[in-house]
């Protein structure tokens, strides 16, 4: 049964609750005066901030409060600002030609800098954020360019894509299937492969790529050209570098003549407006190996 409650003695001459535990008494503090003001303070706040602003969630919306405030109006308003910012230079963008912008350093620094943001947003899942590509996405950082590395080219491509079946203005370069398709067999297409290795000082076969010579004048150097040198009018890769989209072992190479390479990138005109896509021409042809 509780203790009565009682005065304590000298010094502290505080009311104790009637709780003792082993000869120890429970003195009857209260809360100083300026705390529980400010609790009270906070309490009152708080109710006035749920009417005021959204807080309360419901089943599926939540109360919008006497103001309406919300952070997806303050993120678009602050969109809002930053595009009217932009738009003296994008309107400038739009009607000037790529050689024009590129000539104009304050729209090339615009440019630079709207082209990177498009290029991580759209471009660097398959070339990387450095751009320097994977097995079967190009590195464009190089001088290497399937479709040529001018600005025109550049666009073009990024317009249109690389066998992209949804716009009609696509780039395509079908590469036979050399075994599959029944053109070469397989000691030919060894003996060929010997010999694109050969234009890049790598074959270890000299009597295999001797005989892959007069093969590859006969079947592949009306596109990669007859020392291999490739045509990018054509989408022909150079063989005679040690630059390789899939991979320069022999193997790999074998692969590419058996059964050939596909791989598609998307066109996107229909997707970013014109003066994006010039701006990620200019940042690409900027990276290093634009011509």
């Amino acid at each position: 049964m509780m203790a009565e409650r009682q005065k304590t003695t000298a010094p502290h001459e505080v009311e104790t609750t009637g709780h003792e535990w082993d000869g120890i008494q429970e003195l009857n503090n209260p809360l100083p005066r300026w705390w529980l003001w400010t609790f009270y303070v906070t309490v009152i706040w708080s109710i006035g901030y749920w009417i005021v602003m959204p807080a309360w969630p419901l089943v599926s919306s939540y109360t919008e409060g006497m103001l309406g405030h919300t952070s997806r109006k303050a993120v678009m308003a602050e969109l809002s600002q930053a595009k009217s910012a932009q738009s003296k230079y994008l309107d400038r963008i739009r009607v000037s030609s790529l050689e024009k912008i590129r000539s104009n350093r304050e729209l090339l620094e615009f440019s630079l800098a709207g082209g990177r943001s498009a290029f991580m947003v759209n471009c660097s899942q398959c070339h990387g954020s450095g751009a320097a590509g994977f097995k079967g996405y190009p590195n464009l950082n190089d001088d290497d360019w399937l479709w040529g590395g001018s600005l025109k080219s550049i666009q073009t491509t990024i317009l249109h894509g690389i066998r992209f079946n949804r716009d009609e203005k696509t780039r395509q370069s079908p590469m036979p299937r050399f075994l599959l398709d029944g053109i070469l067999k397989e000691s030919q297409i060894n003996d060929v492969a010997e010999y694109v290795l050969s234009l890049s000082k790598t074959s270890a076969d000299a009597a295999a790529s001797k005989r892959g010579q007069k093969i590859f004048i006969e079947q592949c150097a009306a596109c990669h050209g007859p020392s291999g040198e490739g045509k990018a009018e054509l989408g022909a890769p150079r063989l005679s570098d040690p630059i390789w989209l899939y991979g320069g072992d022999k193997a790999a190479v074998v692969t590419s003549i058996s059964n050939s390479r596909g791989g598609v990138m998307p066109g996107w005109r229909n997707v970013l407006a014109p003066e994006t896509i010039k701006q990620l021409t200019i940042y690409v042809h900027s990276l290093g190996g634009g011509k």
